[in-house]
């Protein structure tokens, strides 16, 4: 594949919790640099949590000469909060932004002024105007909280109707479920372009925990995934002392 006709892709990242994190993230960012991504974006804790691990690196980011995008989830948000934080994204020269729900952490009540992604958007919209490139997320296989696959996708279309201009998917195992999705949503005249996200497997416990937490279904079976994974590490371990190892 040349250059020219190299397919566009963007990276996330989580926002670190420690000045180690900090500095061995930076050294990560400069070397996925190499792929030319058309943005990075940064993740946005349950209920705001992360917003200054978020924003710092949002900055590091913009400062290392990328385009960078910020998440933004409003559940349990004030209107009041959103606008300061906009404010703030503004300011910093973001262009880009990853509109979510989220969801709350633990031992939070509903409360808050919005209640869905397409509040979020449809508020930012009139708020800012096209001043942003707003993101939102599409689910493939289905949000584990919709009622049926007809109210996800009608749910989705919302956020489009609000504002967005394009998604980006949970992961999926199933590509037929992507396309699908893509068609029932070009059947609802929603024409946005739906980005498939990927999610390294770095760790076979992470893939499920994530896999049970969103109801998704594995080709593998958990045995099968067990073997695999075994065999991974058995691959990495002989590698243990050499100058180079494979990635």
């Amino acid at each position: 594949m040349t250059a020219s006709s190299r397919l566009p892709v963007s990276i996330e990242f989580f926002p670190p919790k420690t000045p180690e994190g900090v500095e061995k993230l930076r050294l990560v960012r400069q070397a996925l640099y190499a792929l030319k991504p058309e943005f990075c974006s940064v993740t946005f804790g349950a209920g705001g949590s992360t917003q200054e691990g978020t924003f710092n690196t949002v900055r590091d980011i913009l400062a290392e000469g990328a385009s960078a995008a910020s998440h933004l989830s409003c559940i349990g948000a004030t209107h009041v909060g959103v606008r300061e934080q906009l404010a703030t994204l503004q300011a910093m020269g973001v262009k880009r932004l990853v509109a979510l729900r989220g969801d709350l952490p633990s031992g939070y009540g509903a409360g808050g002024e919005f209640h869905y992604a397409s509040d979020l958007v449809a508020f930012i919209r009139a708020e800012t105007g096209d001043s942003f490139h707003i993101e939102v997320a599409a689910y493939p296989e289905i949000h584990p909280q919709a009622r049926s696959p007809e109210s996800d996708l009608k749910a989705f279309a919302s956020k489009v109707q609000a504002g967005a201009n394009s998604a980006i998917t949970q992961y999926f195992y199933s590509a037929d479920a992507y396309f699908r999705f893509v068609e029932d949503a070009d059947a609802l005249d929603v024409q946005v372009p739906v980005v498939p996200g990927i999610m390294p497997i770095t760790s076979s416990t992470q893939l499920m925990r994530f896999s049970d937490a969103w109801r998704r279904d594995p080709t593998l079976d958990p045995a099968a995934a067990a073997r695999f994974w075994r065999r991974h590490r058995l691959h990495q371990s002989l590698w243990s002392g050499c100058g180079d190892r494979p990635v």
